[in-house]
């Protein structure tokens, strides 16, 4: 296992960044039928359909459907054909994430900067472009089947990225948002021993600094145990938490990710809301499921956070959990996976200035998760 590296915070906007990055651009998702995705993401979860590529706009490799809720923008697309590298990555992982997408003002410099720095190149800057402008695009390789791709768009004014149409004629009519404002973070599961791997990469090859990190201490139970360090960009918007197994009694819930994903990949992913108790209430009532912990957690709750805006009997009728640092306190809640291999999920969070990840709900979220594994039969 790589020994960890130093990694100093940047300063916002120092001229240290070498890779400055202007916020989350897109999450692409592989997946076996995106039309049929697209009906859970805008019935269940919110989102408004609002950019679609096919076979009717000249997309023969694949039809993809852009949905936004908020800052939040999902690509869903799948394969026409049953050969090919995406048909392989649905294949080998279910539906997962592909890429990552990050804006950027100057794609081919993010590339050459990363690239010089050791990052294998997944696709050369390419120019896009279409009645509404152009994009630069770029992108490299990380964990797993896993890519960054660097979004160029100040000089495209089209609706999402060339290519897409307008796709408001096959939207679900009168889909209500569930109030998810923005990207948090993304979670990424990885190996036992290739944390400090990507922790470094993330450092040296997209100048990243290290947030905080969780040891098996922080982050176990009587069971299982696992490893965290969280990285950050210079600005500190882009959070990638990365999580590695640690040797416990019985199967964590990384490996068990990492065994039904057949290697490393995005865990979760974290999405902002400014009422957790509104968005949850909506969300449980449109089929989403959550992971319960017991009603005794709530029992001194109070105690442990101190005062807060909530009432506790509604976090406790929903669910959510509480944890408080020295900046604030935060409100988060994990959905169940959202697809039948046991994958990738969703966390809901609200921040009430808190910037930390939850460290007080760790013991009681794994026993809870540590329970679903049992009736998976993977504990």
């Amino acid at each position: 296992m790589e020994t960890s590296v130093d990694t100093k915070p940047e300063v916002n906007g120092s001229k240290n960044d070498f890779l400055p990055i202007k916020n989350w651009d897109h999450v692409e998702f592989y997946v076996g039928n995106a039309k049929q995705s697209a009906l859970y993401y805008q019935y269940g979860l919110g989102f408004q359909l609002i950019a679609y590529s096919g076979l009717e706009t000249g997309n023969r490799e694949k039809a993809s459907y852009v949905l936004e809720q908020g800052r939040i923008k999902f690509v869903l697309s799948t394969p026409y054909q049953p050969d090919g590298f995406i048909s392989d990555h649905i294949k080998k992982h279910g539906d997962g994430v592909r890429d990552i997408a990050l804006e950027v003002d100057d794609a081919a410099g993010a590339f050459n900067e990363t690239v010089k720095r050791g990052a294998i190149p997944v696709l050369e800057p390419t120019k896009f472009e279409d009645k509404d402008g152009y994009v630069m695009r770029s992108a490299i390789k990380t964990y797993g089947d896993t890519i960054h791709s660097f979004i160029e768009r100040k000089n495209y004014n089209g609706l999402f990225l060339p290519g897409f149409a307008d796709a408001s004629h096959k939207a679900v009519k009168g889909i209500k948002s569930t109030g998810l404002r923005a990207i948090d973070h993304m979670v990424g599961n990885v190996e036992l021993g290739y944390m400090n791997h990507w922790v470094k990469f993330y450092a040296e090859t997209m100048g990243f600094s290290q947030l905080i990190s969780f040891d098996d201490k922080d982050i176990s139970t009587e069971f299982t145990a696992l490893m965290s360090k969280v990285m950050q960009n210079g600005s500190g918007r882009i959070k990638f938490p990365i999580n590695e197994p640690a040797k416990g009694k019985k199967k964590s819930q990384i490996e068990e990710y990492i065994d039904f994903y057949k290697g490393a990949g995005v865990q979760h992913i974290a999405m902002i809301t400014t009422n957790i108790v509104e968005t949850v209430s909506d969300l449980l009532t449109r089929g989403v499921e959550f992971l319960r912990v017991p009603n005794s957690y709530y029992d001194i709750l109070e105690e442990r956070v101190g005062k807060i805006d909530e009432d506790i009997e509604d976090l406790k009728r929903l669910g959510v959990l509480v944890d408080r640092d020295e900046d604030g306190y935060l409100l988060q809640l994990f959905s169940k996976p959202i697809e039948d291999r046991p994958t990738v999920f969703f966390e809901i969070i609200q921040r009430k200035g808190a910037k930390s990840f939850g460290k007080g709900n760790f013991k009681a979220l794994f026993e809870s998760i540590e329970r679903e594994q049992e009736l998976r039969g993977t504990l």
